[in-house]
Parts: C-alpha cells; sequence; structure tokens
C-alpha cells in the first residue's frame, strides 16, 4: 500500500506590493486558483462528484489536492521581492501542474492579496512522492506537531484534545481516502483491529491551544470559522503500524479543511 503524490513548488515575485493576509495565505491561493481554472477543471478540483461505484460516504470527493502557504501569513512582499508556496497533488498526471502554471500565471497578472498586487510566475517545479504504508517500522515514542490550525472531530463532535486513537483515525481515513478515490486501488485495511489497537496508544505530553480564524467568501459573503488546534503532543505505545499513516498525512493534512491548508502535521520518531 502506498500513497502516491506530486509535490509543486511554485515560486513568485512580486511586481506590485503584495500582502497576505495574517492566516489566510492559503484561503488566497486557493481563490485564485479556484477563480482561473477552466470551467470544466474547476468542477473536476474543487467540487468532485463520487458515483455509484464509490465507498459509502464519498458521495462527495475529497478534493486532490492541498496547499502548503501557512509561511506567507501576515507576509508583505514589495516590488522584486520572491516568495513560493506549494500544491501537493493527490492526481498525479501531468494536467494538475498545467493547470497550476496557467491560474497562478493569470492571477499573478491580475493580482493576488489585500489590495491585488500584482505578481510575476518564475517556476512551477514539481517531484514525485512516495509513502509507503505497510512497511516495517519499530518505535515507541513520537511527537506530532500541529502546525497549521487542525480540527479533528470524533464521534460528530470537535475534539479539542488530539488524543491518539482520534488522531490515527482521522489520518488514517483521509489518506485512505485519498487513495481510494486518486490511487491505484482502495486500501486493504483492517479498520476496527487498528482502531482497537490505537487505544493502547497513550498521550505522554501535550500543549496545544486553539486558535479562532475565520474567512469570508467573497462570492457569497458567508463566514467560515478556520481554526484549530496548534502546538505539540507526545505519544507513547506499540506505534509501528501506526507511523507510515501519520508520516502520509504529514503530505495530506488531517482533519477537516485540509485544501486550505489546515491539518499540517509534523512527526518526530524517538
Amino acid at each position: 500500500m502506498t500513497l502516491r503524490l506530486r509535490v509543486c513548488s511554485v515560486r513568485m515575485r512580486a511586481a506590485g506590493g503584495v500582502l497576505f493576509p495574517p492566516g489566510k495565505a492559503g484561503n488566497v491561493l486557493r481563490g485564485a486558483f479556484g477563480l482561473l481554472l477552466p470551467r470544466e477543471a474547476a468542477g473536476e478540483w474543487f467540487s468532485p462528484r463520487g458515483d455509484s461505484s464509490q465507498p459509502s460516504g464519498f458521495a462527495d470527493s475529497a478534493r486532490p489536492f492541498v496547499l502548503r502557504a501557512s509561511h506567507l501569513d501576515g507576509c508583505r512582499f514589495v516590488p522584486g521581492q520572491e516568495f513560493s508556496f506549494a500544491v501537493h497533488l493527490f492526481k498525479t498526471g501531468d494536467e494538475g501542474p498545467q493547470l497550476i502554471e496557467a491560474a497562478f500565471r493569470q492571477a499573478g497578472r491580475e493580482g493576488l492579496g489585500a489590495g491585488r498586487g500584482r505578481a510575476e510566475l518564475l517556476e512551477v517545479a514539481c517531484r514525485n512522492v512516495e509513502v509507503r504504508l505497510d512497511r516495517a517500522v519499530n518505535v515507541s515514542a513520537i511527537e506530532v506537531r500541529f502546525l497549521t490550525p487542525t480540527e479533528l472531530k470524533n464521534e460528530g463532535a470537535v475534539a479539542h484534545r488530539p488524543e491518539f486513537p482520534i488522531l490515527f483515525a482521522r489520518a488514517r481515513d483521509r489518506v485512505s481516502r485519498l487513495m481510494t478515490l486518486y490511487g491505484d486501488r482502495p486500501p486493504d485495511l483492517d479498520y476496527t483491529g487498528m482502531g482497537e489497537r490505537a487505544v493502547a496508544v497513550k498521550m505522554t505530553a501535550c500543549a496545544v491551544h486553539w486558535e479562532d480564524v475565520e474567512r469570508r467568501s467573497g462570492r457569497t459573503g458567508q463566514v467560515h470559522p478556520l481554526g484549530g488546534l496548534l502546538g505539540a503532543c507526545r505519544y507513547a505505545g506499540n506505534l509501528g503500524e501506526f507511523v507510515p499513516w501519520l508520516e502520509a498525512a504529514q503530505w495530506s493534512g488531517v482533519g477537516r479543511q485540509t485544501v486550505w491548508g489546515k491539518g499540517a502535521i509534523a512527526v518526530t520518531v524517538f
């Protein structure tokens, strides 16, 4: 079982003043990407629909990309300064990089961020990444850092403490869903058994806080919450079968609204 993706680094240079509002760089870039895609591509990449051949609950497919731009939050770039961000593509054909290049070239011409500062697209460089999920790992302790607001749900409610069974379940569900929708085949998993074994992994330290962020839709005017957990937690136990899934979730994000860049995590093995 392997998660396959393409990681595309987008490099741009400010031609006017480009300002990314605090906490909203991913939202700015997502909006630019979606508005400038051709109509037929926009539906496929932003509002994908499942079909009867997909598992129950997959009627609305997970979007086949995520943005990584939180380092741009609150940053201002004057003319001549360069900035970059990444797009992780789970549809690994050539269409994605081509759409990224066309959309952000045009977005730069029309203006980005607060004040619509113009920018020049310099480069879109892509590489292939594979994460094998069924490899043997001998691990008894890890630290997971929540790099961007991470919203995990458990039994229909938001979890304000990332106990390991909850974190692992959301990472497993996210990665397995992407593999089912965009990979070669669905992963062959013992969902019940893995969930039961995850309960034995214990949280040994945790320093997290909740950060509130909101975005307003330019199209509908609706306000959408983008908040979540930030900080770090440590876990101990028989972690061997779980670590590859968490490492895969470093690329996919975990929890809700990952397209904007929420749910970015980093895993350290001890």
